[in-house]
């Protein structure tokens, strides 16, 4: 296994958690939206990823 795809898979997963840890169920559905989007090449879903991820790290503030 090449040693910079363990590193990605790793950190990939780690920020998984967390945002599953810090935003719940909803922050691990924009991680997994994100995630598919990216690996499908799926414009409307990555983007879609990305602003629940948003939502959820802004909603406070807002």
């Amino acid at each position: 296994m090449d040693v910079l795809t363990l590193l990605e898979t790793v950190l990939a997963l780690t920020f998984e958690q967390f945002a599953h840890w810090r935003y719940g169920t909803a922050g691990l559905v924009g991680v997994l939206l994100l995630a598919v989007g990216v690996k499908v090449k799926s414009h409307t879903c990555s983007s879609i990823g990305a602003v629940v991820l948003a939502l959820m790290m802004t909603g406070p503030a807002i």
